[in-house]
C-alpha cells in the first residue's frame, strides 16, 4: 500500500506508481481530506485506523510520502506485526520541542485559513512555489486534490503540529525500514538520519539531485530502490 502526500491524491504520482507496482498488487487509497475522501475528517491516529481497515490481514509492505509517510508510521506503530516492510519518503517523526510543535500547529491553522479565504487554486499555486518543491518540475505534479475544505481540515486535524513526537516509540518497529530523502532537502535528510539512528533495521537511501518530492522528480530511481528493498528479508 502506498500513501500519498498532502494536496495529492491516489493518482498523483502515476509514473512512480506504475513502476512501483511491477508484478505486485498495489493499493493507493485517497487519504482523509483528499480526492474521493475529501469529506472525511480525521486525525492522524484516526487516519491510521482507517488505513488499517483497508490492508490485508497478512503482513504486507506499507509506504508513504511526507503526510502519507507520517500516516504509514502511525499504522506501523499501532500494529507492527502487520507491516513486513516500511518505506518512508521525506517523512518526519514529529517535532521534539513542545513550543515549536505548537507554533507549527498555528502555522498550519493559518494555512487552512488561507485556503478558506483565497480558494484552493490560489493555495495550490502557493504550495507549489514553496522552497521544498523548487526542484520539482511543473509537469511532475499530476493530479491534485481540489477540495479546499478537505485540505484545510487535513491541516488542522493531521498536520505536523498535531503529531506526537514519535522518537521514543521507534524501537518497536523491528521490520526493515527504508528511509528515502532528496539530497537537496537538508531538513528531511536530517530527519531520515535521526530516525535511522533509532530504528533497529533502517536503511537510508539518498536520492542525488532531488528535493522533497524525490519520487515525483526521479520516479524510476526511487521505485527501483524500493523494489530492491522489498526483496530483502
Amino acid at each position: 500500500m502506498w500513501l500519498h502526500g498532502f494536496t495529492q491524491t491516489r493518482a498523483t504520482a502515476e509514473p512512480f506508481l506504475s513502476i512501483l507496482a511491477g508484478n505486485h498488487r498495489l493499493m493507493t487509497p485517497d487519504l482523509p481530506g483528499h480526492g474521493a475522501s475529501a469529506g472525511v475528517n480525521a486525525s492522524l491516529d484516526a487516519t491510521a485506523d482507517l488505513v488499517a481497515t483497508l490492508r490485508s490481514r497478512e503482513p504486507s509492505a506499507l509506504g508513504g510520502y511526507s503526510f502519507g509517510g507520517r500516516v504509514a508510521l502511525h499504522v506501523a506503530l499501532a500494529d507492527p506485526t502487520s507491516v513486513s516492510h516500511l518505506v518512508l519518503v521525506s517523512t518526519s517523526m514529529g517535532i521534539a520541542d513542545a513550543d515549536e510543535r505548537t507554533a507549527r500547529q498555528r502555522s498550519d491553522e493559518a494555512l487552512a485559513h488561507m485556503i478558506r479565504q483565497h480558494g484552493v487554486e490560489a493555495f495550490l499555486a502557493y504550495w507549489r512555489q514553496l522552497p521544498l518543491f523548487a526542484t520539482t518540475p511543473n509537469d511532475a505534479w499530476g493530479t491534485r486534490s481540489a477540495d479546499g475544505e478537505g485540505l484545510a481540515t487535513s491541516l488542522e486535524r493531521a498536520g505536523v503540529g498535531t503529531q506526537d513526537y514519535l522518537a521514543p516509540r521507534l524501537a518497536a518497529l523491528t521490520m526493515p525500514v527504508l528511509l528515502v530523502y532528496g539530497t537537496l532537502d537538508p531538513k528531511y535528510e536530517a530527519a531520515a538520519k535521526a530516525m535511522a539512528a533509532l530504528l533497529p533495521r533502517a536503511t537510508v537511501a539518498p536520492i542525488d539531485g532531488a528535493g522533497h518530492a524525490a519520487h515525483l522528480e526521479q520516479p524510476a530511481v526511487v521505485a527501483e530502490i524500493i523494489h530492491r528493498f522489498l526483496a530483502t528479508e
